[in-house]
């Protein structure tokens, strides 16, 4: 492999989505990454379907385990932790997301292993982090988008609370998780030491709120739910228009919106004191809003769209997934691919974001049948053919 991380090992212990979004992620850079399963289930999410490939692989594994190998491993037993412990000794990353000390029964925690391998860079991905009050609950996406005040504004304005359409905390915590394993391998290529990462689903849930969350620290006043308008930016929102389409008008300064007034055939709101400035538009959203909606209603999606576009304002339409993966920009950007798995079968999978111009990403592998590599991962840890039989033999992989 020639990707920007070829050469460093990742033992790959997580189930489900943060933690193998963040293997995923770099396998895709050019990490060798190992996935640890247990021996005839393997990840949760393998089950989690329909939709599935015609093999029963469900769509949802696919979607964070591109790029790794698998081996089963049953750790509850003495000899599967020998298996992982040895695995660890020749690791440069491990990631896990067990219950807060779930791993050190077995002799598998950051303390056990650090002792085998000191320049190991060990990262927990739990609910809550490995201390405080809630350290013990279990970690759940949805419910995290509750607590951390996201699904508070979320939603329509009148309406009840909502999660986003995607597990967006756990695909957060996991960005962060790569991050922070990247920086923790460039930390170590100075100290030569390895270290501890405690990542948290409420920690970066809470941090991705961004302007929202600093909204509060400055003004103390608690962040309303808007819809799909904007708490900073008037007019930024979904708009009506004639034959029931919609679209998404991002009008970001004052001459931005000057333009909007002209093409509405409404001049005079630019100098209306109400409106002149963004702050006022802020002020006095809900008299401006209602005026807009009306004039947008009076001709169609596309008609809008070209005639903003020309103006230099910007919009855009509120695409389906279909419309998406067929959206030009996306087909030239090679966001779509498609990988043969060990058996033939063709796997549709969605590209790497990353672009890099002197390691680009290169995918080697589609996701890994269960257990399709252990044997040989087994071999080069220095298992001879008898030893692997009774392994399979005994249940232990």
């Amino acid at each position: 492999m020639s990707g920007a991380l070829s050469g460093f090992k990742v033992l790959d212990l997580t189930r489900v989505l943060a933690g193998p979004w963040t293997g995923q992620l770099l396998a895709d850079l050019g990490a060798e990454v190992i996935k640890v399963e247990r021996p005839g289930q393997g990840d949760d999410t393998r089950q989690w379907a329909p939709p599935s490939l015609p093999d029963g692989t469900a769509a949802y594994f696919l979607c964070a385990n591109r790029g790794k190998r698998s081996v089963t491993v049953d750790i509850t037993r003495p000899e599967g932790q020998a298996i992982v412990r040895r695995l660890a000794e020749e690791a440069d990353v491990l990631l896990e997301n067990y219950k807060v000390g779930g791993l050190k029964k077995y002799g598998l925690d950051y303390d056990s292993l650090k002792s085998l391998n000191p320049r190991l860079v060990y990262c927990s991905i739990t609910g809550f982090g490995q201390d405080g009050p809630y350290a013990e609950l279990p970690g759940y996406d949805y419910i995290v988008q509750g607590m951390s005040g996201l699904m508070s504004i979320t939603g329509p304005a009148d309406g009840e609370p909502h999660k986003v359409g995607v597990a967006v905390t756990d695909l957060f915590t996991g960005l962060y998780a790569a991050n922070a394993v990247q920086a923790a391998l460039l930390a170590r290529s100075r100290t030569g030491e390895g270290q501890y990462i405690d990542m948290a689903l409420f920690d970066c849930s809470l941090a991705m709120l961004a302007n929202v969350n600093m909204n509060w620290l400055v003004g103390r006043t608690v962040p309303p739910r808007l819809g799909n308008a904007h708490p900073n930016i008037v007019p930024y929102q979904v708009f009506k228009t004639a034959g029931d389409s919609h679209f998404i008008l991002a009008c970001g300064n004052d001459k931005q919106f000057r333009a909007v007034c002209q093409l509405i055939g409404q001049p005079q709101l630019a100098d209306d004191k109400r409106f002149a400035s963004n702050p006022a538009r802020v002020q006095y959203r809900e008299q401006l809003v209602p005026m807009l909606a009306e004039a947008f209603r009076a001709r169609g999606r596309d008609e809008w769209l070209k005639a903003l576009d020309e103006a230099g304002v910007p919009c855009g339409p509120i695409n389906n997934v279909a419309e998406a993966f067929a959206d030009p920009q996306i087909r030239h950007r090679g966001m779509e691919i498609h990988l043969e798995d060990a058996v033939g079968q063709d796997v549709p999978l969605v590209g790497c974001p990353i672009k890099l111009s002197g390691t680009p990403v290169e995918y080697h592998r589609a996701p890994p049948k269960l257990g399709a590599d252990t044997d040989e991962i087994l071999g080069a840890l220095g298992y001879d053919g008898e030893a692997i039989v009774q392994l399979h033999q005994s249940g232990i992989i």
